[in-house]
């Protein structure tokens, strides 16, 4: 028999613990192992075929969000797959070896839905692009597909001038935090740039903000900041360049929506085996990405459909398995 898109898909979407080629072949009569590692060396899965089941399902806002970030699927344990590379892992706080992932997902506020629109996946050995360059990309991709959006929404790390140089200069307003030592002058030049963290901050700027020159941008772009007390230990300083924005909780309202790609890499990890593809060639973990995507897509379309989690309707293939086992069970237990 030959391994399809539709049976790989499905495998990934009700298996539980093991995502390998080997037990999709156990678990399907007269499918051979080698045909599903064929299936996956020679498909051509592509990030367009994730618009292509998402475009038409996307509820848009006036006030939409883009968010982009990255995570790493941990391949720590794999010695010899292509495309793995040693990156630093948010979720770790360590230097993992796995395969980046840069990902572009859609908000709706008034909804409070979201979906992935696009991804990238960070090779730079293979296609000698950064993240950034895989950002932009994704913005041009944006652009020709004419989604609309108000918002970007991205953390320190994609803070970069000519990022947010080209979201000023489309119309776009962004929300990121910035890196304590990132040099900014609140003084309207008549002090030298100074690190972020050593700032003064008035009574009236803690509540509504202050206005700052970043440096590096051009001399007219002026940028509104916002300091949020996080915990006890930990302060985000909020950079936007709306600057009619006059409320930190706000501020910290609106950039706090990019917390929505984290919730969405949390259920890809758990819920559709996107790590566990044991391939060793770059292309198979390609497709076998595309599909867990893609199998998280009809997760959550579901999900929002039937006032579920995704977790309730993954798991719930369990809760129907132990209810028929309890009334018809396959080993009694005497």
């Amino acid at each position: 028999m030959k391994t399809t898109r539709q049976l790989y898909c499905q495998y990934l979407l009700s298996s539980q613990i093991n995502y390998t080629c080997t037990n999709l072949a156990e678990h399907f009569e007269n499918l051979d192992h080698n045909s599903i590692y064929r299936y996956l060396k020679t498909e051509k899965l592509t990030p367009r075929l994730l618009w292509e089941k998402v475009k038409d399902t996307v509820v848009y806002s006036p006030h939409g969000a883009i968010i982009f970030d990255d995570t790493v699927l941990d391949k720590s344990y794999s010695s010899a797959i292509e495309g793995v590379r040693r990156q630093y892992s948010g979720n770790e706080h360590a230097i993992i070896k796995g395969i980046g992932l840069v990902n572009c997902v859609y908000y709706n506020p008034e909804a409070d839905r979201f979906w992935v629109l696009d991804y990238r996946l960070f090779d730079p050995e293979r296609d000698g692009k950064t993240k950034l360059n895989h950002v932009s990309d994704m913005l041009d991709q944006l652009r020709r597909r004419a989604v609309a959006f108000r918002f970007c929404l991205m953390d320190s790390w994609y803070a970069t001038t000519a990022l947010m140089t080209r979201l000023i200069k489309e119309e776009k307003i962004f929300y990121c935090p910035l890196k304590k030592n990132r040099l900014v002058d609140d003084s309207f030049g008549e002090e030298p740039y100074r690190a972020i963290e050593t700032l003064e901050w008035t009574e009236h700027e803690m509540q509504q903000g202050k206005i700052v020159k970043v440096k590096k941008f051009a001399q007219d772009t002026r940028l509104k900041m916002f300091r949020v007390t996080v915990s006890t230990n930990r302060t985000d300083y909020i950079v936007t360049n709306d600057l009619t924005q006059s409320d930190t909780d706000e501020a910290q309202k609106v950039s706090g929506q990019r917390w929505k790609i984290e919730q969405f890499h949390r259920e890809a990890k758990q819920l559709t085996g996107i790590e566990r593809c044991q391939c060793r060639l770059n292309r198979s973990q390609r497709n076998h990405i595309a599909s867990a995507l893609l199998v998280w897509l009809v997760f959550k379309e579901l999900a929002d459909k039937t006032a579920h989690t995704v977790y309730q309707l993954k798991h719930g293939l369990l809760s129907d398995y132990l209810k028929q086992q309890l009334r018809n069970p396959a080993i009694a237990f005497s």
